[in-house]
């Protein structure tokens, strides 16, 4: 428990002054919670993975130097989840001066209407507590953010209304950032501020203070700047000026996940599925490793933008397709319980063709190809990674023989569970394969795996496969390319 915690209940300066508070910087707050948790072993980063030994302890360090922070990192990297995170390490409570509009200390009061407050009254001062998730300020950088939003400006409405001389401090309306006085004060996509926005943020890094209109005067700020930029924006739409950079303390590179047990990590913490849809789509780890190497394969695909990045959210916007495409053929087949099928998966498209940005290539082959390309990319990894490469005993010959002499296998998207495990069973050879190489499946996570291999043999050209909007047809290679000679 920190003193705050015990004294929030006080409400005058002197009442503060004979309970021996301390008041203390912004920074110096956050370095010795910071310290106090990681002695206690605990993660004040709590629901961000992929981090713990790259990004998490730059971060630690930043903090411990009293830094202010630029995250830079392409999009959806949690930049801007880390920087709502450092709420955990301000004090649960602070005192201001009541009725401040800058969050004064009232030990070290900065603006007018603080300082004739306590000099007027003294140790009778009243002071109201502020709790630390009122401490957080947020601003998007918008080409049209101007130095009276963020710093502040004359208010002539005030001057009318209360007789005030232009030179009286008391006319003046402050920005958000005085506004954000003793708080954490972010500024989300820094490169689209405008340069000559930029540069009034210079005496604010440095010197701690701002000045407004010309007024002989210095408001000493106690501000945690943390800023987030993309490096794609440095060449798109602008870029942070060489002094501003400069000020920073430190510069902290975000990734995307390494691995794909950390992205599906982040996607199981981060879906919006209702209870309806828990309960009625079970989703098996297959399907969900399928998703989560689309997105990897995404993300080095020639046809995929690599500068503009594949954000996180494809994947949990994805996996969220993924379940409402079973949920449908659940409602239209009136079953009270179903099981995810890779059929399922290119229920996703939507989801892929409106987040990956594309090179020429790629908008020559058209979004929904390449949406195709990638769920095809990563159903061949992962049959790599769970069925055998074709050697002298060709394991996969009963099926290609079956397609051989004659048979043809049509999957309908929306079909029953029962008319899929019969279509399934029909495919000779096919449930004795997945028998020899995939332990501990259920009924229906076995017809999953079926399936699967079939995807995968025509990935690998051993079966053709043609999907259409509502079905898969699968074929021998050679029967289909020569039948369409015929």
């Amino acid at each position: 428990m920190t003193q705050n915690q015990s004294l929030h209940h006080l409400k005058t300066l002197g009442e503060l002054k004979r309970a021996g508070y301390q008041s203390r910087m912004v920074k110096d707050e956050l370095r010795s919670n910071l310290i106090r948790l990681m002695t206690e072993k605990k993660n004040p980063f709590k629901g961000v993975w992929g981090y713990e030994h790259t990004v998490i302890p730059d971060l630690e360090r930043a903090i411990l130097s009293r830094h202010n922070i630029n995250l830079l990192g392409l999009r959806g990297q949690a930049k801007t989840r880390l920087a709502r995170l450092m709420v955990n390490l301000l004090d649960e409570y602070i005192p201001v001066v009541e009725g401040s509009e800058v969050n004064d200390d009232p030990f070290n009061p900065i603006s007018k209407f603080a300082r004739d407050l306590g000099a007027e009254l003294g140790d009778e001062t009243p002071v109201s507590w502020l709790h630390r998730t009122h401490r957080y300020v947020e601003k998007l950088a918008t080409p049209d953010v101007s130095v009276a939003d963020l710093i502040g400006d004359l208010d002539p409405i005030r001057a009318v209304n209360e007789k005030l001389q232009y030179n009286d401090e008391r006319v003046i309306h402050f920005g958000i950032i005085p506004r954000a006085n003793r708080c954490i004060f972010v500024i989300n996509e820094m490169p689209d501020l405008q340069p000559r926005i930029q540069v009034a943020l210079f005496n604010l890094l440095q010197e701690g203070d701002v000045q407004i209109r010309g007024f002989k005067f210095r408001i000493p700020l106690d501000v945690q700047f943390i800023f987030t930029a993309n490096p794609e924006d440095y060449t798109n739409r602008g870029s942070i000026v060489t002094p501003l950079k400069d000020r920073i303390g430190s510069q902290i590179l975000t990734h995307y996940p390494k691995e794909i047990s950390i992205a599906k990590q982040i996607t199981r913490q981060e879906v919006n599925l209702t209870s309806d849809q828990r309960a009625l789509v079970e989703v098996p780890e297959l399907i969900h490793d399928i998703i989560e190497q689309m997105v990897m394969e995404a993300r080095t695909n020639e046809y995929v933008d690599h500068k503009s990045g594949v954000s996180a959210r494809l994947s949990i916007t994805a996996y969220e397709n993924m379940v409402s495409a079973a949920e449908r053929r659940a409602i239209l087949n009136n079953e009270k319980k179903t099981s995810a099928r890779i059929s399922d998966v290119f229920g996703i498209i939507p989801s892929i063709t409106g987040k990956i940005e594309m090179v020429y290539e790629g908008e020559q082959e058209g979004p929904y190809n390449v949406a195709i390309i990638l769920i095809g990319k990563a159903i061949r990894a992962l049959f790599e990674k769970h069925f055998p490469k074709q050697n002298d005993k060709n394991p996969y010959s009963r099926i290609t023989d079956w397609f051989e002499n004659g048979h043809n296998l049509n999957l309908e998207f929306d079909l029953k569970d029962s008319a899929y495990a019969r279509a399934l069973n029909s495919v000779d050879g096919l449930a004795e394969l997945v028998d020899r190489y995939v332990s501990d499946s259920g009924k229906m996570e076995k017809y999953l795996w079926m399936e699967f291999v079939l995807h995968g043999l025509a990935e690998h050209s051993r079966l053709s496969r043609k999907t259409f909007e509502n079905q898969a047809v699968f074929s021998d290679l050679l029967g289909s390319m020569l039948g369409e000679y015929e």
